[in-house]
């Protein structure tokens, strides 16, 4: 049996290289569609339609985000000054302090105004960027495959779940067909102690054709077609669940056809014992629906 996979979960990976060190952080939720957001360090804008792509040949729904970190290698920060600026910057702190007396600049608190120090970028030769941009992707697959994991994971566990909600949907379907209640029988002592009350209770039927709408009426009644709907949707649900893979929406398709069948047999059922386990089959139903919101 192949696994279900859920549209939650998260994973993280590493790598070091000579440029520095990456790290991805991905996590997914339910979606109704697939949506891919990523937060990517400046600089690094140049990788997300790559990645963007290899997203969406492993995932076909949910919303997911992806943040990528970036650390500097400390042996290739090289520091940049820009001197022209701190020239000027040094001229008016002197003229400030000519003319207002105030403190003589000192040379840590000129470098720390932005503009004038920054750090040249590490990776400005096209050999080592097309390195590190292999490493970063190579992190992002492995972070992909720890989330496939992940989302597998809870999906083994949804589908043994949903399995147990279809052998129940399945037990109740068998005692609606094996009710008393729905023996010929039963139907027509019922029919008959109908059809006496209205002839007792009122004069002037054709009690030949007051028989005729009675079995009608009774043929409206039958839930026949709703029982094997039922075992035609059931044996559906668990080729789907064998299958595996993207198969949420196929059960979500068939989580509202068995909730049909569910309602029809409440509405169509003359019988109390029936009532009472279409609405059980009801409430399972339900449960059914619900978790198939959290499959792929």
């Amino acid at each position: 049996m192949s696994r279900l996979q859920s549209m939650t979960g998260f994973a993280r990976a590493a790598r070091d290289h000579d440029a520095g060190s990456v790290a991805w952080e991905v996590k997914s939720v339910n979606g109704r569609s697939l949506e891919a957001r990523f937060r990517l360090p400046a600089g690094f804008e140049r990788i997300e339609q790559t990645a963007r792509q290899r997203l969406q040949k492993r995932f076909s729904r949910g919303n997911v985000q992806a943040s990528l970190t970036f650390t500097q290698s400390a042996a290739l920060r090289r520091p940049v000054v820009d001197e022209d600026f701190l020239k000027e910057i040094a001229a008016l702190a002197g003229r400030l302090q000519d003319q207002f007396g105030t403190g003589p600049a000192t040379a840590d608190g000129l470098l720390g105004l932005r503009g004038v120090l920054d750090f040249a970028d590490p990776v400005a030769d096209e050999e080592m960027r097309a390195s590190l941009d292999e490493a970063i992707l190579a992190a992002f697959d492995e972070a992909l495959q720890g989330l496939e994991e992940a989302r597998r994971d809870e999906g083994s566990a949804l589908q043994a779940i949903m399995l147990d909600h279809v052998a129940r949907i399945e037990a109740l379907t068998d005692q609606v067909e094996a009710d008393a209640s729905r023996s010929p029988e039963a139907i027509r002592e019922r029919l008959r102690e109908q059809v006496a009350r209205l002839l007792d209770a009122t004069t002037g039927f054709d009690s030949d054709r007051l028989h005729a709408e009675a079995a009608i009426l009774a043929a409206k009644a039958d839930i026949r077609e709703e029982i094997d709907r039922l075992r035609t949707h059931i044996a559906s649900a668990r080729a789907l669940i064998a299958a595996g893979g993207p198969v949420g929406r196929k059960l979500d398709f068939l989580g509202q056809e068995f909730n049909r069948e569910s309602n029809t047999l409440c509405s169509k059922s003359n019988a109390a014992t029936v009532t009472a386990i279409g609405l059980e089959l009801k409430a399972v139903v339900d449960q059914f629906r619900e978790q198939v919101q959290n499959l792929e």
